[in-house]
């Protein structure tokens, strides 16, 4: 046993333990296809959808199309993550895991870093949206910051709670709140249609600048709406038969998110004139009450809905932040209470700081500024820092495939060439789409992290779990070795 593994269980917290009794074994592995594609569904369908058509409004109607083509590079992704997890032999942590199987601890730091803080924040930005539709529901006209931020905390610490009882619990809690928003939101996107209006549409570029400009716009919302089809992938250990089930709930629901996410937000920009969309942080309340005009009660079902479907999206990224953070720390590339975990083999840890993280973020903005500003500003910060892991994951593949290790060949390379290209210019046009400022912003991040990536290193060598570099021997001990020769 290595050092490390012995001050780690020495260390571990009384009454835990990573020994799993077969039973616990299959308990952990409590997610089958079905509920693999409900955790997917549900991390991809958030509050996002109920706040995106005001976003994209603000772009025009070619941000339409530009939700269309984030949904086929989606779909792209899926399709890599399941191929990356059939051949990465240890695929827990998805996106950490296939940059580290391929370009080694480094990479795999640096990935693992980009996902979990881009996940926490991705939490901030969910709860942000949340919190719109718990004021229509609740009618809050005026809530000062605090008040949101009282509101958010709870939105961030019922998922939590719901987590630390357990994966099965949690597993059951994800696939009810995917029906009760599915359903309803499938609705809006088929019958709000006979409701539509042509005139309610606003021009096709409405963003005030170039196309390129509204393009931004646009695909910063749309990526962040989709993220989430590597769900399935970071979960994998949770997963039954990962090698097949990890890929197929990913396409599986990455592809029933992009049909509902097209038909809603076409049906809502018809629904709702383009004024009043482009100044409203909640217009799914706007679209019931047009479709049904009659009394307060379409505006508060779908409120009810949207927060609903929050809490399911914040119980599902409540786990994947967990076990992103898990999987590094399993490799000591993160700190190590991040892998501790009770007897049912839920990292608590993870969990705690996983809520506590997005809350302190959250407190943050609620302070300094308000309304759509709060949401835009964090959905950008996680859409770039989210970018960085995908082209990662698309750069395993590529290297695999181009290498002689691969054993693929003909028109199976070709299709998978395919695949890993066009993800790695996906992930590229995505991060050049998303704007200097943020691009300038996530670099912060980066950076940060790779501070604390060198004292992790540091421990590595001591305790002799990484390579120590050879270092070129001092001006003063050369000297010596001369005069002792002579």
């Amino acid at each position: 046993m290595s050092l490390a593994r012995r001050w780690e269980a020495s260390h571990r917290p009384f009454g835990t333990s990573t020994e799993l009794s077969p039973r616990n074994a299959q308990k952990a592995h409590a997610l089958g296809i079905t509920s693999a594609t409900g955790l997917v569904i549900g991390s991809i369908v958030g509050t996002g959808v109920f706040t995106m058509p005001a976003v994209l409004a603000g772009a025009g109607t070619m941000s339409l199309v530009v939700l269309g083509v984030i949904a086929v590079g989606a779909m792209l992704l899926g399709i890599l993550f399941g191929q990356l997890t059939k051949r990465v032999p240890n695929s827990d942590g998805g996106v950490y895991a296939y940059a580290r199987h391929e370009f080694g601890d480094f990479a795999g730091y640096l990935v693992g870093w980009c996902y979990w803080v881009q996940a926490w924040a991705g939490n901030a930005a969910i709860v942000s949206s949340w919190v719109f539709y718990v004021d229509a529901l609740f009618g809050f006209s005026h809530p000062t910051g605090m008040e949101n931020w009282g509101i958010a905390l709870f939105g961030l610490w019922v998922p939590a709670t719901i987590n630390l009882v357990g994966v099965r619990q949690m597993a059951w809690f994800q696939n009810l709140t995917v029906v009760l928003k599915f359903l309803p939101l499938l609705f809006v996107g088929v019958v709000g249609w006979f409701f539509v209006h042509s005139a309610n549409f606003g021009a096709f570029n409405a963003s005030g600048g170039s196309l390129y400009s509204g393009i931004g716009i646009a695909a910063g919302v749309a990526l962040f709406s989709f993220i989430g089809v590597e769900a399935a992938a970071i979960t994998a250990k949770r997963v039954r038969d990962p090698r097949k089930n990890v890929g197929r709930a990913s396409v599986y629901g990455t592809a029933a998110s992009a049909v509902l996410y097209v038909l809603v937000s076409a049906a809502v920009m018809g629904l709702v004139s383009h004024h009043t969309l482009v100044n409203t942080g909640s217009p799914f309340v706007n679209a019931f009450q047009a479709m049904f005009a009659h009394g307060t009660w379409p505006g508060k079902f779908i409120s009810a809905l949207a927060v609903v479907s929050g809490i399911g999206a914040l119980n599902g990224w409540t786990l994947i932040v967990t076990e992103t953070s898990r999987a590094v720390a399993n490799d000591d590339l993160f700190p190590r209470p991040f892998a501790w975990a009770d007897r049912k083999d839920t990292a608590w840890f993870g969990i705690v700081v996983g809520a506590a993280l997005p809350s302190l973020l959250m407190l943050w903005r609620y302070t300094t500024s308000s309304g759509l500003t709060v949401f835009t500003y964090l959905v950008d910060l996680t859409v770039v820092t989210v970018a960085i892991p995908y082209f990662f994951s698309a750069l395993a593949q590529l290297t695999y495939l181009v290498s002689r290790r691969r054993r693929v060949q003909g028109w199976q390379l070709a299709r998978d060439l395919s695949i890993a290209g066009a993800s790695v210019l996906f992930s590229m046009w995505v991060t050049f789409a998303s704007g200097y400022q943020v691009v300038y912003q996530a670099l912060v991040v980066l950076l940060a992290g790779l501070v604390i990536y060198a004292f992790l290193k540091a421990r590595r060598e001591r305790l002799g779990e990484a390579v120590e570099p050879v270092d070129a021997p001092s001006t003063d001990a050369t000297i010596h070795q001369i005069g002792e020769a002579s």
